[in-house]
C-alpha cells in the first residue's frame, strides 16, 4: 500500500508555475489566492481484535501490512514506534519530513504530521475503536495545507487520492490479518 502517490520535481515545478501564472516575462506573477487547505475522513472495518490492530499503526509496524512504506527513523534508533519518533520519506524525488505527535495505543488514537518542503504539510489523524471481539472500527483524517497558493494544484491531487485510501487501506490491512497465522 502506498501512503502517498509518488511525484517527481519536476511536475511539481510545473504545477507551481504553470503558464497561466505566469507574466508575459515568465516570470511567477504575483497571486490573490489563499494556499488550499483540505480536509478528507474516511472509515473501515478491520477484522481483527483492536490490540492486534492498533500496533499496525505505528511508522515501524505498518511495514508489516504496506506495501512500499519504508520509514527511514532518525529518532529513536533502532526504530521503534512510539510517540515523538521522527522519520523521513522518500517518494519520487521528493522527501518528506514525518512526526509523530500521538501515540496513545490505549486510546486507539495515533496522529503524525509531515511537511513536504516549500510545498505542502499534512497531519493524519487516525482513531481506533473496539467494534466487537474481532472487529475494530478505523477513523482516518487527513488535513493538507499548501504552504503557498503555487502549490495548491498539488495539495488538491493529493487530498483527491485521499478520497479513496480507505478502501486501499482497509484492504491491506485485512488481507495481512487474512493470512495464515495471523
Amino acid at each position: 500500500m502506498k501512503w502517498e502517490p509518488a511525484i517527481s520535481a519536476a511536475m511539481l515545478l510545473a504545477a507551481m508555475f504553470s503558464p497561466s501564472e505566469c507574466n508575459a516575462e515568465g516570470s511567477a506573477a504575483p497571486t490573490a489566492r489563499a494556499p488550499l487547505h483540505t480536509r478528507i475522513e474516511f472509515s473501515f472495518t478491520v477484522d481483527a481484535a483492536f490490540d492486534q490492530v492498533a500496533p499496525l499503526f505505528g511508522a515501524d509496524e505498518e511495514r508489516k501490512w504496506a506495501s512500499g512504506w519504508d520509514p527511514q527513523f532518525i529518532h529513536p534508533i533502532p526504530a521503534r514506534d512510539q510517540r515523538g519518533m521522527v522519520f523521513t520519506v522518500l517518494k519520487g524525488q521528493l522527501t518528506s519530513v514525518w512526526v509523530n505527535t500521538a501515540f496513545d495505543l490505549a486510546a486507539g488514537h495515533i496522529q503524525y504530521t509531515y511537511v513536504v518542503h516549500d510545498s505542502m504539510a499534512t497531519l493524519i489523524d487516525i482513531h481506533l475503536t473496539r467494534t466487537s471481539v474481532q472487529k475494530t472500527g478505523v477513523s482516518v483524517v487527513y488535513e493538507r495545507t499548501a504552504l503557498a497558493p503555487e502549490a495548491n494544484e498539488h495539495v488538491q491531487h493529493f487530498a483527491d487520492e485521499d478520497a479513496g485510501a480507505g478502501k486501499e487501506w482497509s484492504d491491506a490491512i485485512n488481507a495481512y490479518f487474512a493470512k495464515p497465522g495471523k
